[in-house]
């Protein structure tokens, strides 16, 4: 990339979009443009086209997708399948039609099998079935791994992807019925804080094992990879570390100064049992993470008190 290039953001004001944008105007990069939801309908291949037909970007993002948790995913299965590969075939299409020289696509390590070998490596993928609670939206993910691969295959296209790990940080999504662990910790703990309430309820048995990133890390890394990286095969991006959910639980009410109990609702599902990330591409590649856990979840519980008025808080 060259610091005057036109870098257009799909999904330029959520959590990992957002980060994105922060890294690029950090690094020097202040061409960088996006489009609210209300401004483009991504799903619509129309406006997609018309959109690249007026603005011509140099660079793309992809993080633009319809995400949630383990509820939204069992809910809402097709709408996760069906917009989600939506957006990936209007943007990756269009890349491809109006030559932009490089693109970088999002996805998630919910693609990998429910049983797949820890920590995961990146040729992990499609060697297993998948965790039946995010199924739709991994396939999905899969489908626009595979096409910046089949592009680039096929026409020399410089469409790379990257998975990252659970994300964290400022921006993130705090509505109870779609936000991911973290988030949904923070809000739980911080209003029955607030509250007084003796208990905080939580789903699952807290032993699954999982791997949290501060969002900006991951920012650093995709831009790190938009200079560096070209190759046909995915990078992971994570910090190779991990702790069970319930670990997680007693640092986040440690973190926001709750007092109170901890119930675990043990009929509710737990998940992929683990998922860590073979992160040894990445850093034979030159990048490693910079934001321990503790630090991070201070950072975005700072976040969240700060922006509680206007954060992304469902009912």
């Amino acid at each position: 990339m060259e610091k005057q290039d036109k870098i257009y953001i799909a999904g330029h004001r959520g959590l990992v979009g957002s980060a994105i944008v922060r890294s690029l105007k950090k690094q020097g990069y202040e061409n960088v443009i996006g489009r609210t939801h209300r401004e483009l309908e991504l799903t619509e291949q129309a406006s997609v086209r018309a959109f690249f037909e007026e603005e011509r970007p140099d660079v793309v993002v992809l993080a633009a997708a319809k995400v949630g948790g383990i509820n939204a995913n069992q809910t809402a299965p097709a709408d996760f399948a069906y917009s989600n590969m939506q957006i990936q075939c209007n943007v990756i299409k269009c890349s491809h039609d109006y030559h932009v020289k490089k693109l970088l696509f999002l996805g998630s390590t919910c693609i990998y099998p429910r049983m797949a070998p820890q920590p995961i490596p990146e040729d992990a993928l499609l060697t297993g079935p998948l965790e039946e609670t995010n199924e739709a939206y991994a396939i999905a993910k899969i489908a626009g791994l595979e096409m910046c691969r089949f592009y680039k295959r096929q026409y020399g296209d410089d469409f790379i992807s990257c998975m990252p790990t659970n994300l964290y940080g400022p921006y993130d999504n705090y509505d109870l019925e779609g936000s991911h662990v973290m988030p949904a910790m923070i809000r739980k703990f911080h209003e029955a804080k607030v509250s007084g309430a003796p208990f905080v309820e939580l789903w699952g048995s807290g032993a699954p094992l999982r791997e949290f990133l501060y969002v900006d890390d991951m920012a650093d890394a995709c831009v790190y990879l938009l200079e560096h990286y070209s190759g046909e095969q995915h990078v992971n991006i994570g910090t190779g570390k991990e702790l069970s959910i319930r670990e997680l639980a007693l640092l986040v009410k440690k973190t926001v100064g709750y007092e109170g109990e901890i119930v675990w609702n043990q009929e509710m599902p737990d998940g992929t049992p683990r998922k860590l990330t073979d992160v040894s591409k990445l850093h034979g590649l030159g990048w490693r993470h910079k934001t321990e856990l503790e630090e991070g979840v201070k950072l975005a519980y700072d976040w969240f008190r700060e922006h509680v008025s206007d954060a992304r808080m469902g009912k």
